[in-house]
């Protein structure tokens, strides 16, 4: 049977890239049966990343078959996959986030969790010498899930062993990190094919926070004014999203890379007291500056209170 390997819905960067490059160790390095699939759509980013390596874009699945073999990387909630996923026969977790729990499996599994800012470093620290035998694309997808996951090392999530390792990756691929990650980012912030309500979805999880159930979302970019110059028709689609997914409440960030702070969307008096009690910040209008705000696991998800 083929393993299936994929990472969570709405996947980023790295949940499209890291089942990729493990799909490629258990093949040619372990002389394994693996497929990489998504739970959906790349985000901007990922398909620039595709494209830019040229990697076929993995097929996208919704649900998983009763005994179906399969790998988790980057993340370990069972919110963000799909359905039936305590059914199938989960062989490994590989991921970077907080244990959650709630995942139920046929038997012992490998999980390994570190506190890395990229489920690719994890990868590459797992394969151990075998890493020298990666192919460029494989190096070029590992590059990119890193620096997206770490804004080109300005998240507070960064630490040594991510920045050695992207280093190392582009010393090997004989690239300029500052001149790709502009690239990676140019190509996150045009959103201009995407409607409102696929924006909040793109980069969101689900928390339960107190007696509320948070649709987080997080749209990180080098051009903030672009979203927000369509802050109206986002609030709008908020209250729908929320209606959709059955979440209490979205909470949107706009993240602004080179600036280094976030700006939440504040379209309620419910969202105002969550900044507040959260953040310690009074909006006094539709929108809240959050300076030093980057990372959504780091330091959002950790503050959030209501």
């Amino acid at each position: 049977m083929t393993t299936l390997v994929f990472g969570h819905k709405s996947p980023d960067s790295d949940s499209t890239g890291s089942p990729i490059i493990w799909a490629w160790y258990l093949n040619e390095i372990k002389g394994g049966n693996a497929e990489a699939v998504l739970l959906g759509e790349p985000n901007a980013e990922a398909a620039f990343m595709l494209a830019r390596w040229e990697l076929p874009k993995p097929r996208i699945i919704s649900d998983v078959e009763e005994g179906q073999a399969c790998i988790i990387v980057d993340t370990n909630n069972p919110a963000e996959l799909p359905e039936g996923i305590c059914k199938a026969d989960i062989l490994e977790i590989i991921d970077h986030h907080k244990l959650v729990g709630g995942l139920e499996t046929v038997g012992p599994i490998n999980i390994t969790i570190r506190p890395l800012a990229c489920t690719a470093t994890i990868m590459i620290d797992l394969m151990g010498k075998d890493a020298a035998r990666m192919p460029d694309w494989v190096k070029g997808a590992a590059l990119t899930c890193i620096l997206s996951d770490t804004l080109e090392f300005r998240s507070p999530t960064t630490t040594d062993r991510d920045r050695a390792i992207a280093r190392s990756l582009a010393s090997d691929l004989g690239m300029d990190i500052s001149d790709y990650a502009a690239e990676m980012f140019k190509a996150k912030s045009d959103v201009s094919s995407f409607s409102d309500a696929e924006l909040i979805r793109m980069d969101s999880k689900e928390y339960q926070v107190g007696g509320n159930k948070f649709r987080v979302s997080v749209l990180e970019t080098t051009s903030p004014d672009m979203v927000l110059s369509r802050k109206s028709s986002l609030m709008k689609a908020m209250e729908t999203v929320q209606k959709e997914d059955g979440v209490d409440q979205v909470l949107l960030f706009v993240i602004d890379i080179l600036n280094e702070e976030a700006t939440l969307l504040v379209p309620n008096d419910f969202v105002k007291e969550v900044a507040a009690k959260s953040f310690n910040s009074i909006a006094t209008g539709d929108t809240l500056a959050l300076p030093g705000i980057m990372s959504r696991k780091k330091q959002i998800i950790p503050s959030l209170s209501n």
